[in-house]
């Protein structure tokens, strides 16, 4: 089966003042008809960038190198014709945006916003337009959709609002869908309504997704792969059920243990990632999160790790040379502890003084019944979730 989406060396830069920073450097993914994949990472990962330019939607001054390729159903997605791309978004691919508020018009009516792309796209007429409006709100779980056709974006709630994003974005039926943090300033009990909402539309309708999120627990049973962002490339990749069931690289299980868990006494402090993310103009020669990881050796420094199979699970990558769960890993850590600091000079008795002391160390837990908190988690997510906290923190 031909791959929807086929992304190789993908670069995405934009000059400042102080040099080329590159959002995305050297990204590659495939996605199939269908499938659903997770992004995840921390802000400034380059998430949203790798998306919008998958759409082709990034501001004049970003810079794609021509060797990049970027094919959707085939067709190279940026040599697509002015007249011809217009009518790719849409029809191909549409994307729910963060904020509903600020990507909504506030002086347009939701029906006019909603019916626009069918009457553009599918040459609809207005009473066709209108109709299938109303099918899009009901379906999206909005009730007296007649009536919201007529109203503006500040009279609905938040969560009214992204769910007419997602009824705009669906209107023309695309084949890939892109979710770029939906739930944002969302409360928690409809942050899962919609991830709900999307899961479900996404299967009735046999499309293919890209979820975005900072948040694990948001990924964890909503996708079938996952891929985990920092500072602009990849650094693991695989099935959603064995990148959590095996996590290899020390960023995602830092990501594992700074998210909240039910059972946690009241004003716990959560557990931080030591350090910032590197500079991007002017990045690091060897693994990007070598300064802040606690298994980061010398040789770490010297060049960045290739996205290697794990010898279990090919299709689950990931580039560390001393992964989380394997005798190298263990060892590495072990070493550093011995000596209180890490080869690449973070100090691991600073560490844990703090909020960053190893949750399995300060209550002695060798796993167990630890859910973490998050709008994504059912109870069985949770309970394989918690048990994986247990395991790459210790």
């Amino acid at each position: 089966m031909q791959d929807l989406l086929d992304v190789e060396g993908l670069v995405t830069s934009f000059p400042t003042p102080r040099g080329e920073l590159r959002a995305v450097d050297g990204l590659s993914l495939r996605l199939a008809p269908g499938e659903a994949l997770g992004v995840v990472g921390e802000s400034g990962s380059g998430k949203s960038v790798l998306v919008r330019t998958i759409m082709n939607l990034l501001p004049r001054n970003a810079r794609v190198p021509p060797e990049a390729r970027v094919r959707f159903a085939g067709r190279d997605v940026r040599a697509l014709p002015r007249a011809e791309a217009r009518h790719f978004w849409g029809p191909q691919m549409a994307m729910v945006f963060q904020d509903p508020m600020t990507s909504l018009n506030p002086v347009r009516t939701i029906g006019r916003q909603l019916t626009e792309p069918m009457r553009y796209h599918l040459r609809l007429g207005r009473r066709a337009a209108r109709d299938r409006a109303t099918e899009l709100l009901t379906q999206v779980g909005i009730g007296e959709p007649e009536r919201r056709l007529d109203q503006y974006p500040h009279e609905l709630s938040g969560g009214m609002r992204q769910r007419v994003m997602i009824a705009i974005a669906l209107s023309c039926s695309p084949k890939l869908l892109i979710a770029d943090e939906p739930t944002t300033a969302l409360d928690v009990t409809v942050q899962k309504e919609i991830l709900d909402l999307l899961t479900r539309l996404r299967r009735e309708m046999g499309m293919a997704m890209i979820l975005i999120s900072h948040d694990l627990g948001v990924v964890s049973g909503r996708t079938d792969r996952t891929m985990v962002m920092y500072a602009g490339r990849a650094v693991e990749v695989g099935p959603t059920a064995a990148l959590f069931a095996r996590t290899r690289h020390p960023y995602t299980a830092a990501l594992l243990r700074s998210m909240p868990l039910i059972d946690q006494p009241s004003h716990t402090p959560l557990e931080v990632i030591p350090g910032s993310p590197p500079d991007l103009v002017a990045p690091p020669a060897g693994c990007r999160f070598a300064p802040r990881c606690r298994n980061a050796q010398e040789g770490c420094l010297v060049a960045p790790p290739p996205l290697d199979p794990d010898p279990d699970e090919p299709r689950h990558r990931y580039a560390c040379l001393y992964p989380v769960g394997t005798e190298r890993g263990r060892q590495a850590l072990a070493e550093n502890r011995a000596r209180r600091r890490t080869g690449a000079g973070l100090d691991l008795a600073a560490v844990g003084a703090g909020a960053g002391k190893l949750r399995s160390e300060e209550r002695g837990d060798e796993g167990g019944a630890r859910q973490p908190l998050g709008a994504a988690s059912e109870r069985s997510e949770r309970d394989q979730h918690s048990a994986r906290v247990d395991e790459v923190t210790g």
